[in-house]
């Protein structure tokens, strides 16, 4: 597939590039089909339906990566981490770090910024059940690539939402030709580890239980919890 193969030079185009990829059949049909369908408390919104690119400014850092976009959260609003409980928790954490401008993302206009900070995800489509194949992770691997070798230049640490998003930023980093330790760190809530860039800085990569409401209204994931890891990651960053 020829655009494998194609480096994006500024995120503005790889954000375009993103939202018009149509390369994983299931997926495309899923997202479509949820923003046809939309649950019954969002009937009368027109949902987004498409790839949802990252979130924030192209010199944050901190970087925030996830899994994938919710179907009845990204998936509808546009906007990464936006529209349903897991945005609600991880907004309301950056707002508390300083990291985000109003405690609530709840649509793509609705007025939130970032500060110093990017959220994307490893996959840019919502999934069926919230599990996209090892085939469709590796068709979507090039577009996170791309984005973490944009961002790095300025970025001083990385957090990870769930296992995932941990392995993946590792086997990107490996990838991009940055010194990882070995084996790779094992993932765990409050996990840090340092790397070193192809410019020789070292920079730290920080794990943290997704904010799913599988963790959260579970207690596995406390709003203490969460407060605690975004603060120390941005601590790093500043």
């Amino acid at each position: 597939m020829e655009w494998l193969g194609r480096l994006y030079k500024k995120l503005e185009l790889l954000d375009k590039a993103i939202v018009k990829c149509r390369q994983c059949p299931r997926l495309v049909e899923w997202r479509e089909e949820v923003a046809v369908t939309r649950r019954k408390s969002y009937e009368n919104e027109k949902y987004w339906g498409k790839p949802v690119p990252g979130f924030g400014p192209s010199d944050a850092r901190l970087v925030i990566l996830g899994l994938a976009p919710g179907a009845h959260g990204a998936n509808r609003t546009g906007r990464v981490f936006t529209g349903d409980s897991s945005g609600d928790w991880l907004y309301k954490a950056l707002h508390e770090a300083g990291l985000a401008t109003i405690p609530t993302s709840t649509y793509s206009n609705d007025g939130q910024e970032l500060i110093d900070t990017r959220i994307l995800c490893a996959v840019r489509c919502a999934p069926p059940d919230n599990k996209p194949s090892t085939e469709e992770k590796a068709t979507c691997a090039p577009f996170f690539e791309n984005e973490i070798e944009l961002l790095l230049p300025t970025a001083k640490s990385f957090l990870a939402l769930g296992n995932l998003a941990w392995e993946s930023i590792y086997r990107t980093l490996r990838d991009l030709g940055c010194t990882m330790p070995t084996p790779r760190p094992k993932f765990g809530h409050g996990a840090k580890y340092s790397f070193v860039g192809t410019d020789g800085i070292k920079r730290n990569i920080f794990g943290c239980y997704h904010p799913s409401q599988q963790n959260t209204f579970t207690g596995k994931l406390t709003v203490k919890m969460l407060d605690s890891v975004i603060k120390a990651a941005s601590r790093i960053s500043s």
